[in-house]
């Protein structure tokens, strides 16, 4: 696979990743192209691609809290067909090495959903085989019924396990991808 990163709008590679992102996420689950447009045109996020045969089959958008040192995952997706076969984790240790060796990361953050399924289970079980640790804490949005937890993967001195502090450095986040410009 050809793994690519991009803080720049590629409308061409959005298209692409689009359709894996769209598979993967329910459209009142998902941020729209305007959104996540201006979270590029504003540059606090980025877009990891992999590619096979010029067919972009995984996807993930992130951001990096360079105060904290951390990457936050907002969306990855891998596209159906390829899933069950390695792919995921084969992503995941991309982003983890880019993390650690080029953007100085000591830590990776995710929200996962908190309620008990066996969908959100295989989930967190995906996250913990990618090496990141399931936080206790429930946390609650005003904005959104589901509740979510925080996992996190340490790369190295990374030492922030609580998961409200972890939760604050995600809703920094979100704050500024839905903060309008001007």
């Amino acid at each position: 696979m050809i793994y690519k990163i991009t803080t720049q709008w590629d409308e061409a590679l959005w298209e692409k990743a689009e359709h894996v992102y769209k598979e993967a996420f329910p459209e009142h689950g998902r941020k729209n192209r305007a959104l996540i447009r201006s979270m590029f045109e504003r540059g606090i996020c980025m877009l990891h691609t992999w590619s096979l045969d010029q067919d972009v089959v995984a996807m993930a958008l992130t951001a990096l809290n360079t105060k904290a040192r951390i990457l936050i995952i907002d969306y990855i997706a891998v596209r159906q067909e390829q899933r069950g076969h390695g792919v995921g984790l084969a992503c995941m240790r991309d982003i983890r090495n880019w993390a650690e060796n080029e953007a100085g990361c000591l830590g990776i953050v995710i929200e996962v959903e908190a309620e008990p399924s066996k969908e959100n289970a295989d989930r967190i079980r995906f996250w913990e085989k990618a090496g990141f640790h399931l936080t206790d804490y429930v946390h609650t949005y005003i904005w959104v019924p589901e509740t979510y937890r925080a996992m996190y993967l340490s790369l190295g001195a990374f030492e922030q396990h609580d998961g409200r502090q972890l939760f604050d450095y995600i809703t920094e986040y979100h704050e500024k991808a839905y903060r309008v410009k001007g």
